[in-house]
């Protein structure tokens, strides 16, 4: 018998694949095969079905959690890139003379210190891509006036940057976690898939990295 997966085969891609998280919400849907077996439970067997009904209501209270959760970990990010932007417009006070800011994205992520929030995954991916956009305009300006890297309080506003990103990706990779979860069990069948269906519930998107960092990343740096 061969192998499944052959690493000989001639389809194999030797010229490299890459991967992007698509941008899809797919909504949890039950047949008529769900439908026949609730009904043969509490038809023919009702203790069975008593039991079906305890396991469903306990699926719907696990789902509720998993939003809670997911609400919790998104305001995570959102704490975290509100005190980035913070952190840049200071920097950006510090540049001014040195550099020509994107005025327009300062005033779009400036909404963070309003409370405006994104409220959800395709918004908040955009504009944690506009802060990353910004940051690198800010470090880009950094290197290119070596007399800037005296100033105590500029050295220091770009290492907290560099921190909170770091605990920017952190959270990002708990939320995609938590979200791996959610897209995960509301297709268990039978109880969660059944609640799921019933409740309209869909897939949540992932954080993914942007354009401009994918092709950041294939660059030469040394």
């Amino acid at each position: 018998m061969a192998n499944e997966l052959d690493e000989f085969d001639e389809s194999a891609v030797s010229t490299g694949h890459d991967v992007n998280v698509i941008a899809k919400r797919i909504p949890v849907k039950t047949g008529v095969g769900s439908v026949i077996f609730e009904v043969i439970l509490w038809v023919l067997l009702i203790i069975p079905g008593l039991i079906f009904l305890l396991r469903k209501i306990a699926a719907d209270n696990y789902l509720q959690q998993l939003q809670q959760k997911l609400q919790h970990d998104a305001s995570q990010i959102d704490n975290y890139l509100e005190q980035r932007v913070v952190i840049l417009q200071n920097c950006a006070k510090l540049l001014d003379k040195a550099i020509d800011l994107d005025k327009t994205t300062m005033t779009q992520i400036a909404a963070y210190r309003g409370g405006q929030a994104p409220g959800t995954d395709e918004a908040r991916n955009k504009v944690a891509g506009q802060i990353d956009s910004l940051s690198r305009n800010i470090n880009l300006a950094f290197e290119n006036y070596p007399d800037l890297e005296a100033h105590r309080q500029l050295a220091e506003a770009m290492r907290q940057n560099a921190y909170l990103q770091q605990e920017i990706t952190a959270a990002r990779e708990l939320y995609n976690d938590t979200v791996n979860a959610w897209n995960r069990d509301i297709f268990a069948w039978p109880a969660k898939m059944i609640v799921a269906a019933k409740k309209g519930y869909t897939t949540r998107i992932p954080f993914s990295a942007t354009r401009e960092v994918k092709e950041a990343a294939r660059g030469t740096f040394f």
